[in-house]
């Protein structure tokens, strides 16, 4: 994977290019933000239609396109006195969004097993990252 180029720029050094990558991914790491992002694939949608389909508070929904929106995932466009929301690149986003599934499709239950970011499996919820001072200790 080329991560050290980017369009029309000159050559990113390997940890840069790492670092902007990482913060790629952390967009799509919260499970409210993927639900946002894979139902924007199916076109263009307001605030209030979202926490409608997605059953999130309109605080929720906003916080989060706010942030997808800084990240460069989503773009937005006056409609009246509301805001239409879509994806800024919508067959790119699709491409990540599939590759993402048939790796887990691949990984099996290793992911939600993983102790730093699974899934806790008596709650449901995803673990809380863990501190480099919990990772340390557990390595040890």
């Amino acid at each position: 994977m080329a991560m050290t180029k980017t369009a029309g720029y000159a050559p990113m050094d390997e940890a840069a290019a790492l670092s902007v990558a990482a913060c790629l991914f952390h967009g799509f790491s919260d499970p409210s933000r993927l639900a946002i992002l894979r139902h924007l694939t199916l076109g263009e949608h307001r605030v209030v239609d979202l926490t409608g389909h997605l059953g999130l508070a309109q605080s929720t929904v906003s916080k989060h396109l706010a942030c997808l929106r800084d990240c460069g995932l989503v773009e937005s466009r006056p409609q009246g006195r509301a805001s239409v929301f879509s994806l800024t690149h919508p067959e790119a986003t699709l491409e990540v969004l599939a590759a993402a599934e048939g790796l887990l499709g691949l990984t099996g239950d290793a992911v939600a097993l993983c102790p730093v970011y699974g899934v806790d499996a008596a709650t449901g919820a995803v673990a809380a990252p863990a501190t480099v001072a919990d990772r340390w200790a557990r390595a040890r």
